[in-house]
């Protein structure tokens, strides 16, 4: 309907797409002392789930936020008491701005949460045991114009992960690093 319009508009797929029920931005699994699933979260990982974009012109909240808009014609949740999504902005995503309106934080978790296993001892306490930060949000794909091929827009909803390096400093090395830190906040006070 948008492309009627004239308004430009393509089909996205996101791959490991998280369903944040609670919009804490993170899925949550709950096991007990002995590793069974408490089933206590409703969020959910998904194969895959596909959205629109648009482009727009974002007047409400601002020209950072102009270009793609995220809408989802089949929206699992409601929205201010009505099943709809967006149009959030992608360039609020990419940014972590999942204060705006137009369900950026659910947007924002589909393509960005933060996978975290909990061990749940009693009602009152519980431990975060695991967390996998780049589980959610692969290869998130257009179709190019003119051909079958894939596009890969990832880049325009989240930054690169960040590869972690392992290196191994000697112990006085690290007594020295301390002390640097201790010059660096007696400068600062």
């Amino acid at each position: 309907v948008l492309r009627c319009l004239g308004i430009p508009t393509r089909v996205i797929t996101n791959f490991n797409s998280a369903h944040d029920k609670n919009l804490n931005l993170s899925i949550d699994k709950y096991i007990d002392v002995s590793g069974n699933n408490l089933h206590l979260s409703e969020d959910s990982v998904w194969n895959f789930h596909v959205w629109n974009e648009s482009w727009f012109v974002r007047r409400d909240l601002g020209s950072f936020y102009d270009g793609w808009q995220v809408l989802d014609a089949t929206p699992q949740e409601k929205s201010k008491g009505i099943y709809q999504c967006g149009p959030a902005s992608t360039r609020a995503i990419k940014e972590g701005d999942v204060n705006l309106d137009y369900d950026s934080p659910f947007v924002f978790a589909a393509v960005n949460a933060d996978c975290v296993t909990w061990i749940r001892y009693s009602k009152k306490r519980k431990e975060r045991i695991y967390s996998d930060t780049r589980k959610i949000g692969k290869f998130i794909s257009t179709k190019a114009v003119g051909t079958n091929a894939r596009v890969d827009v990832t880049a325009n909803y989240k930054y690169p992960e960040v590869k972690e390096l392992s290196f191994k400093i000697s112990y006085s090395q690290y007594k020295n690093s301390l002390m640097d830190d201790r010059k660096i906040l007696v400068t600062a006070v």
